[in-house]
């Protein structure tokens, strides 16, 4: 049974507090512990002050989609030292939403690409999957998703750095949805199981999966059942949700969308 993360799924460099082979490992589902990408709490530490005095959830997200329009200039990208004139407009207005929209709608076009480059750079985890299998950082499959994420990022603002801060926003309001709570019970629909990288079983009779480094989730299993006849139900460690539609109003078009940093997990698997 492989409870670690395959060498091949792993990059040795990554930008938070645990490497890869640590946080993308069996242990760490059941385990976790917070995961923390270096320095964004820290330097955005005036906003988690704010936050903290602020009792509502919608007046809380209202608030951090404000800071994000402050920080980045998001409504005056000349301020953030954009040339106008020469960034074409789908560039000028590619932001953090644009970003999670595009993943909603495609997960395997330009934004998915730019978003499973983000996992890798910052928690290490390397892409399986990008409209196609990837096998291998030479093949031609894994060259064509690398320039996709290029092209993604190619004269945008800061967008890296508003998905770190998206990312450390959501562990925030999560922590304080569910104070007591490690884990959510959340659902993937498939209709091919061996499109699955599966490993092994585990000690309760499950599934062992390797995920895509970033995968779509939902908390209703009814909706999974649109997606595909097999269920794949999964206990998932609060720290590797991205984010999920009730974050920001209207961020994801799935109402019950929860995006999903992967590694191996134990699943259980049923049918309709």
């Amino acid at each position: 049974m492989t409870t670690t993360l395959p060498r091949q799924a792993r990059l040795p460099l990554n930008r938070c507090n645990l490497p890869a082979v640590i946080l993308g490992g069996l242990t760490y589902q059941a385990h976790p512990v917070p995961l923390e990408l270096d320095g964004v709490r820290a330097f955005h530490r005036e906003l988690f002050v704010l936050l903290a005095a602020v009792a509502s959830h919608r007046e809380r997200a209202a608030l951090f989609v404000d800071y994000m329009a402050a920080h980045f200039c998001l409504d005056d990208l000349e301020q953030a030292g954009l040339a106008l004139g020469r960034v074409r407009k789908s560039r000028r207005n590619a932001n953090y939403l644009r970003m999670v929209r595009g993943w909603s709608f495609d997960a395997d076009g330009r934004e998915g690409a730019v978003l499973k480059h983000w996992v890798e750079t910052r928690f290490g985890l390397r892409a399986r999957y990008h409209a196609g299998p990837l096998d291998g950082r030479s093949s031609e499959a894994y060259q064509q998703y690398v320039a996709a994420a290029s092209h993604g990022l190619y004269a945008t603002n800061a967008l890296e750095a508003q998905l770190d801060l998206l990312y450390t926003y959501c562990q925030y309001e999560l922590i304080r949805q569910h104070p007591e709570e490690t884990h959510l019970t959340l659902y993937r629909g498939s209709n091919r199981l061996e499109a699955h990288e599966l490993l092994g079983r585990s000690d309760d009779g499950g599934r062992l999966v390797l995920l895509n480094n970033l995968n779509s989730f939902t908390s209703d299993r009814e909706r999974a059942d649109e997606f595909g006849d097999y269920i794949l139900t999964a206990e998932v460690p609060l720290p590797k949700i991205c984010c999920y539609n009730g974050l920001l109003p209207g961020m994801l078009k799935g109402e019950d969308e929860f995006v999903i940093i992967g590694g191996v997990y134990a699943v259980r698997i049923g049918t309709l």
